[in-house]
């Protein structure tokens, strides 16, 4: 049955609600200390950090494809011996975009285990920009070791298990979640695209670490850029959230930004989900990375690579932060980066579980070759 034909578009009375739902949103959106604060911030952290950065790598993406008659499936699909590196290569870029393409392809049934093993073992999130920013000559080693593991990782599994270990089946892809159907509001499209517009900016600016909260403050909102990021979080949790709580949902828009806004959206509410357990796990029970690491320099390697476990983004900046204060040693910041899946891990659960959790668990395995194989060749 067509899933168009069972589908009826927002009313008035439910955007009004979603608008209700924003301008509360603003109204909270103001320093209040404590817990609140810890849920607005970590609404503003995935908005910033990760939101503007899926959006622009997916609109890039689904351009491409449309405007250079490409068909990324495909061209996956059929590139052979190649699938795996290029898979790698996607997730290797700097932050979790490539690796969610890569991803959502994998349940059409066109590329194998090992592909999605090669993306996630290289893609180190958005870790990638602040050591980047702050150590450019690390950053890019690091990128190119992940490259490296991921593709001969993935190799590996593909030789062992075979390139039909764990494939999708394509024929039960219409009972998989389909984040590429979107649907249209235009009202609220609009706004996403003006808050989008200036929020990619932001995104650049804070992964190179420039406190713009510091810069922007006024007398009336001490932390623009937090509100601003918790308000355009909110919207796209509410756009991806509310339409299918109530079953209402709009006249179905393939376009670019159409794909672009809902595939967004969907990474955006699982990353938010995952933001707050750990922030608010964090403030809840008082937990301290620094201490965490304190006088077990022989586990340390150990410690990074376990965090790499944790899905998205945010443990994985700590890390990389730890170690760039000297916290940490790179054998550690190499560990992590290896064993952790990023934001992508989010949609990949969603969507193929199974696979999903089977590469985090595979990527361990090189990771603590990497890690202790640097760890005794050159910091003991």
């Amino acid at each position: 049955m067509s899933n168009t034909a069972t589908l009826q578009r927002p009313t008035g009375n439910i955007q009004f609600l979603i608008a209700g739902m924003l301008i509360l949103s603003f109204a909270y959106a103001q320093p209040l200390g404590g817990l609140s604060d810890v849920i607005i911030g970590a609404v503003a952290d995935a908005y910033i950090q990760v939101t503007t950065f899926v959006a622009a790598t997916l609109f890039l993406f689904y351009g491409v494809e449309k405007y250079l008659r490409l068909d990324l499936t495909n061209i996956m699909s059929k590139s052979g011996y190649w699938q795996v590196p290029i898979a790698a290569l996607l997730g290797a870029l700097p932050g979790c975009g490539g690796a969610i393409i890569v991803m959502t392809r994998y349940t059409k049934g066109n590329l194998s285990f090992g592909a999605v093993l090669a993306t996630l073992t290289a893609t180190m999130g958005d870790a990638a920009f602040l050591l980047l920013a702050k150590e450019p000559a690390t950053g890019l080693m690091v990128m190119a070791t992940g490259l490296i593991v991921g593709t001969l990782s993935g190799y590996l599994v593909d030789f062992i298990h075979g390139t039909d270990f764990l494939r999708a089946d394509a024929s039960k892809s219409d009972t998989m979640p389909d984040i590429s159907r979107h649907s249209a509001n235009p009202a609220m499209d609009r706004i996403w695209v003006l808050l989008f517009i200036p929020g990619i900016v932001i995104g650049v600016l804070t992964a190179f670490q420039i406190d713009l909260d510091a810069v922007l403050a006024t007398t009336q909102i001490e932390q623009p850029i937090t509100v601003f990021g918790f308000i355009s979080g909110m919207l796209c949790l509410t756009m991806w959230v509310l339409p299918r709580f109530l079953s209402l949902t709009g006249p179905q828009d393939s376009s670019i930004l159409g794909r672009t806004i809902t595939d967004t959206n969907f990474v955006t509410s699982w990353v938010i989900f995952a933001f707050l357990i750990f922030e608010v796990g964090i403030y809840l029970f008082d937990f301290n990375l620094h201490d965490l690491f304190a006088g077990v320099a022989f586990i340390t390697p150990l410690i990074a690579i376990l965090l790499g476990l944790l899905p998205g983004c945010g443990p994985q900046v700590i890390v990389t932060s730890l170690y760039l204060t000297g916290v940490i040693p790179l054998s550690a910041q190499l560990g992590n980066a290896i064993s952790n899946d990023g934001d992508a891990l989010f949609p990949a659960i969603a969507l193929a579980p199974k696979a999903a959790i089977l590469a985090t668990i595979y990527s361990t395995i090189p990771a603590l070759f990497i890690a202790y194989g640097w760890y005794f060749l050159f910091e003991i």
